[in-house]
């Protein structure tokens, strides 16, 4: 399998830090930058190639590749409007995501621990999106409502009823099919001039007119992961998020505690 991810952005929130200086996949932490994180999860994993949207220095995630020595895995493909919405980063991968076999698409700005992508790999839903319940409500996290068992909204704005929702980790895998569908309405979308939008409204538009039972979600409420947004989501990364993915890699890759599906005690109810 596949995974194709998003990195060509410059990371304006992060704000006046040293950080903004290069791409936010190059962040390190624990002494490891986020790419060589999710290098060598991937490999663990059995995905055999990765491929990345850049743009922002992107001389310099090439660069990480070959110190690495992951030249044979993973591979860069230039969006020379990185600075417009990352929708035009994900048309730019319309090759590689249109490749006639499953995908993942995937957000590179983010901490996480194994178990999390494993969940996602090993789903026996051939289009999953990955929803944590545990999260603070408000404008900025990105949506997941449930009802009856399936998603009914994916957006950053709640607008329907719902029994409960979550925040989407940005990971997402995907049949043939669905993301041939998906690049479908990226082009529709750019040609509507909506160059500005997130790449998850393509998501949303192809969720929302497919048959009932096209997506599923998984639920990874308790496992560790965070994405690197602003400056405070750096400290808060090293500070909670990396202890906890270590611990949990201690423990034996399981963390415990994690929150099954029909725990009603993290739901947002509307």
């Amino acid at each position: 399998m596949k995974v194709v991810m998003l990195a060509a952005g410059i990371g304006t929130r992060l704000g006046q830090t040293a950080a903004k200086t290069v791409p936010k996949i190059l962040l390190r932490f624990g002494g490891k930058t986020l790419l060589e994180r999710h290098i060598e999860i991937f490999r663990r994993q059995g995905i055999t190639e990765l491929v990345l949207g850049v743009g922002f220095h992107h001389d310099e995630i090439q660069l990480e590749i070959e110190t690495l020595g992951a030249q044979n895995f993973a591979r860069t493909v230039l969006n020379k409007d990185y600075e417009q919405g990352n929708i035009v980063t994900l048309w730019t991968l319309r090759d590689e995501i249109c490749c006639g076999e499953p995908v993942l698409i995937m957000d590179a700005d983010v901490l996480y621990h194994e178990r999390l992508l494993e969940r996602l790999v090993d789903s026996r839903h051939p289009n999953c999106l990955l929803i944590d319940r545990d999260f603070v409500p408000g404008a900025e996290p990105v949506k997941i409502c449930v009802r009856d068992g399936e998603i009914i909204e994916f957006r950053k704005w709640l607008s329907a009823d719902f029994d409960f929702c979550g925040e989407s980790v940005g990971f997402f895998k995907f049949s043939a099919e669905i993301a041939q569908q998906i690049m479908l309405q990226t082009d529709l979308s750019l040609c509507q001039g909506r160059r500005n939008e997130p790449y998850e409204d393509t998501i949303r538009d192809v969720l929302l007119t497919s048959p009932r039972g096209t997506f599923a979600f998984e639920d990874i409420t308790g496992i560790p992961w965070m994405e690197i947004d602003f400056a405070v989501d750096i400290e808060r990364a090293n500070t909670e998020i990396l202890p906890r993915v270590s611990k949990a890699i201690e423990d034996g890759g399981l963390l415990k505690g994690i929150v099954e599906n029909d725990d009603p005690s993290l739901a947002l109810t509307s």
